[in-house]
């Protein structure tokens, strides 16, 4: 049974197009490991019941952070219409934990993320802490979006891949670059079968790569995916 806390949104932000950021207060005592993720209830108020009050978010801030953050494209959805509308400095629920989208103890072992989109949201806390913690994790993440502007996080992505040595960026841009397909994967990846892989983004996009990775000689059990249905 998952845990509720009562916490008041701090903040709500655009950080990419079409993409907003709740920042909440942290629990004290709270604890969860990079790519875990909750579900955020809006408060009655919003006029929503049980029956669509409630969806679940990765945390986008990392363990080691004062304040929770999650993220969520802003799609036309009752749930999100009423999210846009909270104000700030109202109480809302937290509901967590769960999860398993998480980094691999085994630092010999590479790490290659393949993200699209909102996906990017677990991968965020996962290296903010793989880069404070200083592991020894080697870190490749392929991030893709249309275009520069839907992309959430990219500075700051930049910024990690300047201070952490061992992670290596890759954005993609599909309105100019195209998607992400095998030569740019071996590009980036010169041992396939090695690593272990973590997809995360919409359904289709995790799917092909999952296929993509598996046709071109990654090892299909050291594939994790991680799904973002309804964005």
């Amino acid at each position: 049974m998952p845990t509720s806390y009562d916490v008041r949104l701090l903040q709500k932000k655009e950080i990419a197009e079409g993409t907003m950021e709740f920042t909440l207060e942290k629990p004290k005592g709270f604890e969860y490991r990079a790519g875990q993720y909750g579900d955020l209830v809006l408060p009655p108020s919003t006029g929503l019941d049980d029956s669509n009050n409630k969806h679940g978010f990765s945390f986008v801030s990392a363990p080691f952070e004062d304040t929770l953050r999650m993220a969520t494209r802003m799609r036309d959805s009752l749930y999100k219409r009423a999210a846009a509308k909270v104000p700030e400095g109202v109480m809302v629920q937290l509901l967590a934990l769960w999860g398993d989208f998480t980094l691999q103890k085994n630092e010999a072992v590479p790490a290659v993320f393949i993200t699209g989109g909102i996906g990017i949201t677990p991968v965020r806390s996962i290296i903010a802490q793989a880069t404070h913690d200083k592991t020894n994790h080697k870190i490749t993440l392929i991030y893709a979006n249309r275009t520069p502007a839907q992309a959430a996080y990219t500075d700051e992505l930049k910024r990690l891949a300047t201070e952490n040595k061992n992670f290596t960026f890759v954005p993609v841009y599909t309105s100019t670059q195209g998607h992400v397909n095998a030569k740019l994967i071996k590009q980036h990846v010169l041992d396939v079968a090695l690593p272990r892989y973590y997809l995360s983004g919409p359904e289709g996009m995790v799917r092909a790569m999952r296929s993509l990775l598996i046709e071109i000689g990654a090892d299909e059990d050291n594939i994790r995916t991680e799904e973002f249905e309804g964005y």
